[in-house]
């Protein structure tokens, strides 16, 4: 746990550092984040992303029409 909370330090000071160069939120947080996690800002979803359905809506939709 504690090496959980200095990566999670480091994270936050590496992003704070980036807005003060860049001086943009977004550009900071993407550019801090790893690219790996595929993190995209919210209603920046690639189309694949947004109608990929997740299962659980179709469960509940089933379970509606019984």
């Amino acid at each position: 746990l504690k090496e959980l909370m200095v990566f999670l330090d480091i994270a936050v000071f590496e992003i704070i550092l980036a807005y003060l160069e860049k001086r943009n939120w977004k550009e900071a947080f993407f550019s801090v984040l790893p690219q790996r996690k595929g993190a995209v800002p919210l209603g920046e979803a690639n189309d694949s992303s947004k109608h990929a359905p997740s299962g659980k809506d179709d469960e509940d939709n089933d379970s509606d029409s019984n």
